[in-house]
């Protein structure tokens, strides 16, 4: 049963045209019905054969076609409805009942249009009918057919505005499920934008670390392959050293962008503050004087805070050991200052080789957004007398975007 008014819906959405014919016919066999039936008695419950006026016959079939059109024009069906009920009251005896198409009409307007022209055009309808059937018809003013057509026509109206208001609830309903979807689906795209931003932010960071360590000991043990065979030696050691570590890091961050049927990917955690002693001694071993400074209390960071002051502080020491010269020596500070974590990288370097960014790089732009993602701030720039300074003050529990700092 559902089913089938479930299809007699979707084929009056289909064809609204053939469906008002079909209603038309029927509301015309109903009003054809009525026009040859009357009360024997008013006090019984008993019927009698009579014969409709020809006049009461087409002013029938008239508002029965009008009804074919209650879709297309709604408010001109009714008027032609209307006058047809008023004109079948006054002139009708015995009385057709022609005005079931205005009711019907009636409705029509009130379903699809706004509650108060339900209210101006009902009042309207039910005054003008009720009233020219009380003041010029042929039965007294109180008969029930009378009486019929002010609640018949007051039913109309108010079914019509309940279906109005139920399809604009259903609506409405319908509109909030659609925009908590692209809600949804626009959440879902910002953060797959902002995991592919922070992956490349990783590929950046491995890639500019290990490629600045192995050029250097590359060109090292280029420059004493002849005369120290043994410090070359070495030196290519720290080149195979880099590049497995780099190889090892880039299998482990493409490894986030495999899919669920993809082979499993390596389960390494991101590195932290806790691995910076074998940080700074990769950049020793490429010839980089490095002095580390920390006052963090081993302090618990968040893994993104965590994974954010490790790379702040590789991508600054590769800054070094790419710009600042030869000589350059290096100072790396983790210090814990109330609520947040304070990182500061020096240099001592002419810039001899170009300053920090100067290359068209990202490093600068990478640290600043991993810093702002985070709520925290980053300061950087050239130091009085020579040299580079990153500063990070990185906030020690995470943040949301709408929560106020402390």
């Amino acid at each position: 049963m559902p089913g089938a008014i479930f299809s007699v819906k979707c084929q009056a959405k289909a064809h609204p045209l053939a469906m008002d014919a079909v209603l038309a016919a029927g509301v015309l066999i109903c009003m054809v019905a009525g026009s040859f039936v009357e009360p024997r008695h008013r006090d019984s419950v008993s019927w009698a054969l009579r014969t409709p006026d020809l006049l009461s016959l087409l002013l029938i079939a008239l508002s029965a076609a009008a009804l074919v059109f209650r879709r297309r024009a709604p408010m001109t069906v009714l008027c032609l409805t209307g006058t047809v009920s008023v004109i079948e009251s006054v002139t009708g005896d015995p009385r057709a009942p022609v005005a079931m198409s205005a009711v019907i009409a009636l409705y029509t307007v009130a379903s699809t249009t706004d509650r108060p022209t339900t209210w101006r055009v009902g009042l309207l309808t039910m005054t003008v009918l009720t009233g020219s059937a009380m003041a010029a018809g042929s039965l007294p003013w109180y008969a029930q057919e009378n009486l019929a057509i002010f609640a018949w026509t007051g039913i109309g109206a108010t079914a019509g505005d309940a279906v109005r208001s139920r399809r604009a609830f259903v609506q409405a309903i319908r509109e909030r499920a659609e925009r908590a979807e692209r809600t949804r689906e626009e959440e879902a795209r910002r953060r797959v934008a902002e995991e592919r931003l922070r992956i490349a932010r990783d590929l950046h960071d491995v890639v500019a670390h290990h490629i600045a360590l192995v050029n250097v000991q590359a060109g090292v043990a280029a420059h004493v392959m002849d005369k120290r065979p043994d410090q070359a030696k070495e030196a290519l050691a720290h080149v195979r050293e880099a590049s497995r570590s780099a190889l090892n890091e880039l299998r482990a961050t493409v490894g986030l962008l495999r899919q669920s049927g993809d082979p499993e990917a390596p389960t390494e955690p991101a590195p932290g503050l806790d691995r910076l002693d074998e940080l700074t001694g990769s950049f020793r071993n490429a010839g980089l004087h490095i002095e580390v400074a920390r006052a963090d209390q081993d302090t618990t960071l968040p893994a993104a805070v965590d994974l954010a002051a490790y790379r702040i502080i590789q991508e600054a020491l590769t800054n070094v050991q790419k710009h600042a010269g030869p000589q350059a020596k290096a100072e790396v500070s983790v210090v814990r200052v109330g609520p947040h974590i304070e990182i500061t990288v020096l240099d001592d370097g002419s810039g001899e080789n170009d300053t920090p960014g100067s290359g068209g790089g990202h490093g600068l732009l990478g640290m600043r957004e991993r810093v702002s993602a985070l709520r925290g701030t980053l300061t950087t720039g050239p130091r009085y007398g020579g040299g580079f300074r990153v500063h990070a003050i990185l906030p020690v529990k995470n943040r949301t975007p709408g929560e106020d700092p402390v």
